[in-house]
């Protein structure tokens, strides 16, 4: 995909329409206007400013026909959030990597109703990165070590080490206890999302997602876990601590589904990337970063007697 004919501004990268294969519209500005009926005005600004760009960089006008199936970039207005009450903490900061320490309930990248509310937004700005890229992704509900390249250069020989599952990722959960349970375990199996679905279920079929889980800690009805993927699948550490009787702490997704308010942040999921260690694919030495946050649950557990 080519590069957006629009900057990034302040924190947001411009947004991308693809237009439609057929319609009644004459002219871009048409079919925007039909699209967005109530951002009539801003529009009209927007595309007065040049500030609305076809694919090929070349500014949209009142007078622009339209194309079907080419590409219109412009900046939507973010919508006002409420600030997530939790700061980033920056682990590691050099030309080409800035590894942070993620807070419960901070989204990643923008993504629904958190847009501006987003580590990648919130740094880009606080830093003065525009061209700050995420390496991989946590979900907004767990904490922990989550890196950023900097540079545009950078950018995919980190990628490529995700993508390539060439990163050793390692977790910590404060889940139930289950003294039956026998641990350590490797848990496979095969987890799939389904369109409309929000949570994830195991299916038959070949296995996708690979956990292996070591029983740190138990204090009475809890334990503390160590969970070490070998893949990457949506919420794979929630659905195989959940297959095993064991859910997470907080899990309102697992093994029952339940509404939180969007600012209540009374129960954090207790899932935290603890670590994140590979071969740097520019000198080839080691790195590794490290969490430096604790589970709360954990904390307010009562310590076993010696």
């Amino acid at each position: 995909m080519s590069a957006a004919p629009l900057p990034v501004r302040d924190g947001l990268n411009p947004t991308r329409l693809r237009l439609p294969e057929r319609g009644p519209w004459t002219t871009v500005m048409e079919y925007l206007l039909a699209r967005f009926p109530d951002d009539a005005a801003r529009l009209r600004e927007k595309v007065a400013l040049a500030e609305v760009m076809g694919g090929d960089g070349v500014p949209v006008t009142s007078e622009t026909e339209f194309a079907p199936r080419s590409f219109v970039y412009l900046y939507r207005d973010p919508p006002v959030e409420a600030r997530v009450p939790f700061e980033i903490e920056i682990l590691h900061r050099d030309r080409d990597l800035l590894v942070v320490d993620k807070p419960h309930f901070l989204a990643s990248t923008p993504r629904g109703r958190h847009i501006v509310e987003s580590a990648l937004v919130r740094l880009r700005r606080d830093l003065d990165l525009p061209e700050l890229t995420p390496a991989h992704r946590l979900d907004r509900v767990t904490a922990g070590v989550l890196v950023f390249t900097v540079r545009q250069e950078a950018r995919r020989a980190y990628q490529l080490l995700f993508e390539q599952r060439l990163v050793t990722k390692e977790y910590e959960a404060i889940a139930g206890f289950d003294p039956a349970l026998t641990l350590p375990r490797t848990v496979h199996s095969r987890i799939i999302k389904e369109r409309g679905m929000l949570q994830c279920i195991e299916a038959p079929g070949e296995p996708n997602a690979h956990t292996r889980i070591e029983l740190l800690e138990a204090r009475g009805d809890l334990a503390r876990y160590r969970l070490l993927p070998s893949t990457g699948k949506m919420h794979q550490l929630r659905v195989h601590l959940n297959s095993l009787g064991i859910p997470i702490v907080g899990d309102s997704f697992y093994p029952r589904l339940y509404d939180v308010a969007p600012e209540d942040y009374s129960n954090p999921l207790q899932l935290l990337a603890r670590s994140i260690e590979f071969s740097d694919p520019h000198t080839g030495e080691p790195r590794r970063f490290v969490s430096e946050r604790h589970l709360s649950a954990w904390e307010r557990t009562s310590k076993p007697n010696p």
